[in-house]
């Protein structure tokens, strides 16, 4: 099938290379001639000749093609994640529950702990029940509003997890580090300040990759290869120049997920060198013991995220959907485990809101 040919293609070498002309363009004049340039070869890349201009349009819906096209998968899927949704809620619902019944896990640790275990249960009702919903419908399609919020959300939600995870990082450093000025710096004042952080720079973040999104023009194809509306599938269907999109992901987005993560980084290199010099074998054990759960948690969530987001657009496939489904439902479900079965305090003090449940 032909594509467009456009004449104006053709400015894109005499843009880049005549020099002497450049020189006297203003500043406006480029910003313009780039926009006419990246929408002429996403016309004439994007579209056949026979569909022309009115195909590139805004849908009203997309059609999510979720982890299986077969129809005969569909009832099992459904049987499979209804229970871990289930389980993700009930069990994050428990760690929060029994942080606020217990005196003793009144502490900055315990208070960032419920705050995250609040965030995952956003987090995967943010996605779980849409897939569920389409496991048993005929049609699977999201509206393009429906479609724009829970990317909205996805995104920031995700990120506020992150930053979260960061901020139990700085908590664990100051306790093993600085455990006589621990009280005084893990301040509420202070405690209060990293939870806003935590959440309004995700939110900005998570603003301002919709508002670029919905600049997108799209072409005839409305179906999306994944199981919810992720940012790089819904980005394939768009024949705009998304040029300014990827590169706002890879560096707005790079900076967004990397400052948490080197504070986690500098905050557990300082750890180590300060337990390296604790000199009985007993006290490193108990030392490394705080940070084993918030590790192992922290490995799985960066370990999927980068191996999804951190790659060039055209390489993203259907196998990432496996990555995906790691940090987006195995972590959030996985976290209640992770932090109860390897910490005494929380053992306690589900154990006393077990208790306390029975006897009403």
């Amino acid at each position: 099938m032909e594509r467009n040919h456009n004449p104006d293609n053709c400015n894109v070498l005499n843009f880049f290379f005549a020099d002497k002309k450049n020189k006297r363009r203003n500043f406006g004049q480029i910003v313009s001639d780039v926009g006419r340039i990246c929408y002429s070869v996403s016309l004439s890349l994007g579209e056949p000749t026979t569909m022309g201009r009115n195909n590139l349009t805004r849908p009203s819906e997309f059609i999510l093609l979720g982890l299986s096209s077969r129809p005969e998968d569909q009832k099992p899927l459904f049987a499979v994640f209804l229970p871990i949704y289930l389980i993700t809620v009930i069990g994050n619902l428990l760690i929060i529950l029994a942080i606020r019944s217990d005196t003793r896990l009144q502490t900055p640790m315990y208070f960032f702990l419920s705050i995250l275990s609040f965030v995952d249960i956003c987090y995967v009702t943010v996605i779980i029940p849409k897939m569920l919903v389409n496991f048993l419908s005929e049609t699977k399609t999201i509206s393009y509003g429906e479609c724009l919020t829970q990317m909205y959300f996805f995104l920031a939600f995700g990120n506020t997890d992150s930053y979260l995870l960061a901020a139990m990082a700085i908590d664990r450093y100051v306790a093993i580090c600085n455990p006589f000025h621990y009280i005084t710096i893990m301040s509420h004042r202070c405690c209060v300040l990293l939870l806003v952080l935590s959440f309004c720079i995700p939110h900005f973040h998570s603003l301002l990759h919709i508002l670029l999104t919905n600049q997108l023009i799209f072409c005839a194809s409305n179906v999306i290869h994944h199981f919810f509306c992720d940012d790089q599938p819904v980005l394939k269907l768009s024949c705009s120049c998304h040029f300014v999109k990827e590169i706002t992901v890879m560096t707005e987005g790079l900076a967004v997920i990397m400052t948490p993560f080197s504070c986690i980084i500098i905050s557990y290199l300082r750890i180590l060198i300060t337990v390296l010099k604790i000199p009985s074998a007993a006290g490193k054990r108990k030392a490394f013991s705080t940070c084993g759960s918030h590790l192992t948690v922290v490995t799985l969530f960066y370990g999927s995220i980068s191996y999804v987001y951190f790659q060039p657009l055209s390489n993203y496939t259907v196998k990432d959907q496996i990555a995906t489904i790691i940090y987006t439902v195995l972590t959030p479900m996985l976290n209640p485990l992770i932090y109860s079965l390897r910490n005494k305090d929380m053992k306690q003090g589900l154990a006393k809101l077990m208790h306390r449940m029975k006897c009403q």
